[in-house]
């Protein structure tokens, strides 16, 4: 995860300030118990969240949640297209890629963008950095600029009465809107601050501007957030982002090399949503390790030692993934994968396995 997302997590739930404890609602007394909770393994990790930066830390231990999205390169460039299509209006499901060539998007992508917010930054120079968590009721996509990040978080439309009353212990809450959703912004110091949306379609939405900020500089850029149609978003992501339309190419790229688990239903991944190149690695070599897992535990039940030895050998492999490889300077999901697999492999699967790799 990045520093600015473990910063967020923490506020959210921080156990050093008293005077919060007992204003957590459920989701962040969770996040807390994890965080007081002494796990098996140092670094234990669900995806999909967001992953830790290169050559950053983890400076805390989890017990459940925390994976990688990867920085991506794609230069959100869409003030025309806003001002074609403006906020929900309705467009048909195709877009036009940048040869021309028309994008034809699934069903599937479009019922995940109807879902969520769709909020983009009406700017130029700023560009998409992370994506993750369009198949779950909360993810993020954050943008940058330079040295400017703005984060924007969702969440469950149920949660908000708890974070909101969170947010009232960092400070006195001031009215503000984007693009005229209303909502109030806090300050976490002077040159930090966070914006929550109150409750729409089922969702709130928070903006983070993560530190070093003045206050005339976030208000302009929310001043060019907006809301947009499902096509205009879809549009406005890079061609790196896998999309439901891309995951059997995706899919096909991230498994060249791994030895799948019996049974192992690659068409099945069709339901991991819209994500980062790394979010999605993380999403295939969970469900890959969760399976071959799964497996050695039968066959060790069963006395197969045939099976056994299969299962042993597939997650010793692992470190030779191309997938892992290619991940592993950007995040610490490698890593988590292969200490656990090695432990399975070992004969010593650890109790905590399955929410380490975000297994079912």
């Amino acid at each position: 995860m990045t520093e600015e997302h473990l910063d967020r997590m923490v506020r959210d739930a921080d156990p050093y300030r008293p005077d919060v404890i007992g204003h957590l609602d459920g989701a962040k007394q969770t996040l807390l118990e994890e965080i007081m909770s002494e796990p098996t393994l140092d670094r234990v990790v669900e995806p999909p969240q967001p992953r830790p930066q290169a050559g950053r830390g983890m400076v805390r231990r989890f017990a459940g949640a925390l994976t990688a999205a990867a920085v991506l390169t794609g230069v959100l460039a869409v003030s025309t297209m806003l001002r074609e299509h403006p906020d929900d209006r309705e467009a048909a499901p195709t877009g036009t890629a940048s040869a021309g060539t028309p994008i034809v998007y699934s069903p599937v992508a479009m019922k995940a963008a109807e879902e969520n917010p769709r909020l983009l930054i009406d700017q130029s120079g700023w560009k998409v950095t992370t994506v993750y968590g369009f198949a779950k009721q909360q993810g993020t996509i954050a943008f940058s600029n330079g040295g400017r990040r703005l984060e924007m978080n969702w969440y469950p439309a149920g949660q908000y009465d708890g974070y909101h009353a969170d947010r009232l212990n960092v400070s006195a809450p001031e009215p503000v809107k984007v693009d005229s959703w209303p909502g109030d912004l806090f300050r976490y110091s002077a040159d930090d601050f966070a914006v929550m949306l109150r409750p729409r379609d089922g969702v709130f939405v928070e903006l983070r501007a993560g530190g070093g900020w003045t206050r005339d500089e976030f208000d302009r850029v929310l001043a060019h957030v907006v809301r947009v149609d499902v096509r205009t978003w879809l549009a406005a992501l890079p061609a790196e982002i896998v999309t439901p339309a891309r995951v059997d190419e995706a899919a096909a790229k991230v498994l060249a090399d791994v030895p799948l688990p019996p049974s192992f239903d690659a068409a099945a991944l069709d339901d991991v949503g819209t994500n980062d190149s790394y979010q999605f690695g993380a999403e295939v070599t969970s469900r890959v390790g969760c399976a071959w897992i799964a497996e050695w535990l039968r066959a060790k039940r069963a006395g197969d030692d045939a099976a056994l030895q299969r299962a042993s050998d597939a997650l010793r492999s692992s470190h030779k993934w191309r997938v892992l490889h290619q991940m592993n300077d950007e995040g610490d999901w490698p890593k988590v994968f292969w200490e656990i697999a090695d432990k399975v492999a070992a004969g010593h699967p650890p109790a905590d396995y399955a929410p380490g790799l975000g297994c079912d």
